[in-house]
């Protein structure tokens, strides 16, 4: 007889997860990339042997939808349109691709245009700053997009604090790198919940382990072996 432990919620970070997926599991499909996703949150609510030991009350996914518009690049000294770029494209279809997943919750902010502009990558920099890279060697790829997010944190210390003062749930997992999340942790912590943070085998600062009940990440989804199968999640193994 299946017992099932207590009730889980899993929020992510979407911005941090996208990157850290990117580096754990290669590049993906956007379609991928979400069954990948489930995969993930999955292993949380079994035990080694595969087996069921929580519930899933609702995966939250935090984002902003791609930026429309057209920003500036210093190389080619042209405006680019992103909303023909391939980033743009996958970033949609991953969304609507979650959209459809069951118990999926997306919580979407929004990109702050003022912030928008492509900057030379950091290491590009320090190397023409020692002299080791000379300015004529620079090319486009020298250069990453940055965008500010707008109301994403507060929206994932929104729903903590609702989880928890109408305990819905008694754990909560967190996918993320930062330390943003500390004052609804403690608040989450309180009022009874057990929080776990998943910082998807990236190292966290030392003095964030005072403020989380258990640090945990999972394998690699795409080599998981699950009752999920082909990744295709069907009800009942959402419960």
């Amino acid at each position: 007889m299946e017992v099932i432990l207590g009730k889980t919620a899993i929020l992510i970070d979407g911005g941090f997860f996208r990157k850290r997926a990117n580096t754990l599991w290669g590049v993906a499909t956007a379609e991928d990339r979400a069954e990948q996703l489930i995969s993930y949150c999955q292993q949380h609510l079994r035990d080694k042997d595969g087996e069921d030991k929580r519930s899933l009350y609702r995966i939250f996914y935090y984002d902003c939808p791609p930026y429309e518009g057209s920003v500036y690049h210093p190389y080619s000294q042209k405006n680019i349109n992103l909303k023909k770029s391939v980033t743009y494209v996958w970033s949609n279809t991953f969304l609507e691709e979650l959209k459809k997943k069951r118990k999926v919750a997306l919580r979407l902010g929004q990109l702050s245009a003022i912030t928008a502009g492509y900057s030379l990558i950091p290491k590009v920099e320090r190397e023409l700053l020692s002299g080791t890279k000379q300015l004529s060697e620079i090319t486009d790829t020298d250069f990453v997009f940055h965008m500010d997010q707008k109301g994403v944190d507060i929206k994932i210390g929104i729903d903590i604090a609702t989880l928890a003062y109408k305990k819905l749930v008694d754990q909560i997992i967190l996918i993320s790198g930062d330390s943003d999340f500390v004052p609804a942790a403690k608040l989450a912590r309180r009022e009874g919940i057990d929080f776990i943070l998943d910082p998807l085998h990236a190292n966290i600062r030392p003095d964030l382990f005072e403020h989380i009940d258990g640090l945990m990440s999972k394998s690699d989804p795409t080599r998981a072996k699950t009752s999920i199968g082909t990744g295709k999640l069907k009800n009942k193994e959402l419960k």
